[in-house]
Parts: C-alpha cells; structure tokens; sequence
C-alpha cells in the first residue's frame, strides 16, 4: 500500500515544482492567480472526499480507492494535453484533486481495515510518512522532466505513477463492511467527538502551512539562487527533493515522539517551532544562501513531524462504526485548509511586492507561522473538553 501511494503521488506537486518557472511565465499568471489554480488540487479533493472517503463505511474501500488512482492518473494527463491558461488549467488540476480524494485516505480505511486488532499508530504512520516519498519524487520527476523536455512532459509522465496503486488494489484480498443503515453523510456522530474534532483541526492547520510552503518552495529558492547568488550544485530540484524527502523520517519520529511523551504534548512543541522557524526563514530571506538552505532543512523537519501523530491520534479517537466519516472529515478540513494555504500565501506575495520581493517572502512565512499556531490552540479547546467530562 505504501509503494502504491508513492506512485499515486508522483503527480501531487507536478503543478507546483513547475509553477514560478514554468506555468506563471507562459500564461502570464500572477501570484494570487498561480496559488489559487495550485489550489485547485487541493479544492477538488475538499469536494468529493466526504462522499468517497464516508462510502468506504458501505462498501470495501479497495473499489473506491481503485477508481479514485485511474482518474488522477488521467487528470494528470490530461493536464498536459489540454491546459492552455489559467481556466483550463484550474479545472483539470481539481478534477486531479477530486481523483486524489479516491486515493488517499479511502486507501487509509483499505489498510486498517486490513491490518490485525491492536495499536495501528505505527502502521498509519508509515502510511502517512511515505506520503513525502512519493511527494520528493513528484519534486523531482516534474523539474527535471520540464527543465529538459518542457512541462507538458512532466505531466505525461507522472501521470503514470498512479499504475501502481491500480496494481496494489488488485493484489489485496476484497473486504466488505459490515452492513451499515442510515444516511450517508452523517457527520453528527464525528462532530459530537471533541478528542477526534481537535486532531482534525490540528491537521487542518498542519495542512494549510504544509501545502503552503510546498506551492512556493521552488519560487522561493529561485528568489534565493537570483539574488543571493547560492551554489550552482544548489538548484530548486534539490533543494525541493530534499525537503520533501526528509519529511517521512521526520514524521516517524515525531510520531514516536507522541507515543513517548504524550501526542497533545509533542504536537504542540513541533507545531510551535515550526512557527518560529518560518519566522526566522521570512527575516532572513536575504541572507546567503547556505544559511537558508540550513533554515529550509530545519523547516523541512518540522512541517512535517505533526502529521503522523495527528492522523494516527484521530485514528485512535475515531469510534470504529463512523470511521469512514471521521476521515472524510479529517481529509475535508485538511484539504479545504491547504487549498486557503495555496491560495492565501499567493495573495501575500503579490501584496508585498511579488516573487522578487524580499518583503514578499517575508508576508509570506508569517502567513504560515500565523497558520501553524491555530494547531495549538485546536488541541487545547479539544483537551479542555475531555477534561471537563472527567469526573473531579
């Protein structure tokens, strides 16, 4: 399941890692406009994800999970085939998004269903942490395919990888649900669950800061290359690859972290420094380049060492018969977040002064930290309430 996700992966940031370079120059796309159609991906999946993800509750998550990779894998290429502007453009991207909303955590529910009774954190885990695999290949794959044979390549090509998770799907065995009566987005049960509602607001701003800082990490380390003149070794390929790639080992030890020390605990520390962190990154955009790539590798780890715990914390919290709807819920907040992360760092960089802007990048990581923070504070309303149902 997890080398089938890698490969469903290969087309998530196929936009992204070609937007500032690629995509803004030719359709002559501003900021706001480049965020937004990026967002696109993560609106379409905001819109279809309730349906698909609470239908694995009814019927055996592999046939959503099965549809969902054919049609991101042809949205992709389809991308590259029809794009012509930022209309065009949007609309493919969410249609991608939507087939991703079948592939992702439908996949999710296919795996634990499958998986024995006991502790499933460190299972979700991996799960959860190979996302950034399939993410640094989809960094790379895209940049160099279009640095060499154009952009639209790059969407033929990784619009492929979803193949794999096809291949997985029919090698697991077939699993039914049990039967199950009632309306099919019945989300009641899921928001009468404060403990899964905190872990799902707290993913909601781990994703809004995540799919930020992925949409402009390419443009941002392009900024840096332009001005502060960094290493010719030192590309946006590399620099892109490396911090997505760092991200699983990252989210591994920050789930460890939770089981160690408490996830309420460990979450709210990662989540904090990494506020700083992009504080500190945004003061320093004009700093040489070594220091930003150390910044954007500190960076890189902590983004990203939240989201196993808080996936695997809603897991746990979720009661077993709504599951599907508490993921649906989970992935609805979390992608509706990232989409306002996309578009709403776009909206910064153009109102500070654009891409070539210091004070551009500078708006932009104090919009992320800004995100980042409302985690902590989603935690603590959820803890507040567990504690005052608890009899003194």
């Amino acid at each position: 399941m997890c080398i089938g996700q890698v490969g469903n992966l290969l087309p998530h940031v196929t936009l992204s890692a070609n937007l500032a370079q690629h995509l803004m120059p030719a359709w002559g796309l501003s900021a706001a406009e480049g965020g937004l159609m990026a967002s696109g991906y993560a609106f379409g999946y905001m819109l279809a994800v309730p349906v698909l993800t609470t239908l694995t509750d009814r019927i055996d998550a592999r046939v959503v999970l099965l549809c969902g990779s054919i049609v991101s894998g042809l949205a992709t290429v389809a991308f590259g085939v029809l794009a012509e502007g930022f209309w065009s453009g949007t609309i493919i991207w969410s249609i991608a998004g939507l087939g991703f909303a079948g592939a992702y955590m439908p996949g999710l529910k296919a795996l634990t269903d499958r998986l024995p009774a006991g502790d499933t954190s460190r299972a979700v885990t991996l799960y959860t942490s190979s996302f950034s695999v399939g993410v640094g290949l989809s960094f790379l794959v895209a940049q160099v395919l279009a640095d060499r044979w154009g952009w639209r390549t790059a969407f033929y090509v990784t619009g492929i990888g979803p193949i794999a998770m096809v291949i997985a799907c029919l090698l697991i065995e077939g699993r039914r649900p049990a039967p199950k009566a009632g309306r099919l987005l019945n989300f009641k049960p899921v928001f009468a669950n404060r403990e899964a509602l905190g872990y799902i607001f707290g993913y909601g701003a781990h994703c809004f800061e995540l799919y930020g800082v992925r949409t402009w990490l390419v443009g941002f380390w392009t900024f840096v290359v332009a001005h502060q003149g960094a290493p010719s070794w030192l590309t946006p390929v590399l620099m892109s690859f490396c911090f997505a790639v760092i991200s699983m080992p990252a989210s591994i030890l920050g789930n460890e972290a939770a089981l160690k020390f408490g996830r309420h605990r460990a979450i709210t520390f990662v989540m904090m420094a990494s506020a700083c962190v992009a504080i500190v990154i945004g003061l320093n955009a004009s700093a040489p380049a070594w220091l930003l790539a150390s910044l954007l590798m500190i960076y890189g780890l902590t983004v990203p060492a939240d989201s196993g715990a808080l996936t695997s914390g809603m897991s746990a919290a979720a009661v077993a018969e709504h599951r599907g709807a508490t993921l649906a819920l989970h992935s609805t907040v979390g992608f509706g977040l990232s989409a306002l992360g996309a578009w709403g760092t776009g909206v910064a960089l153009d109102a500070a002064g654009g891409p070539q802007s210091a004070r551009g990048w500078l708006l932009v990581f104090i919009v992320l930290a800004i995100g980042i923070l409302m985690g902590p504070l989603a935690l603590l309303w959820a803890r507040k309430a567990r504690l005052e149902k608890e009899p003194s």
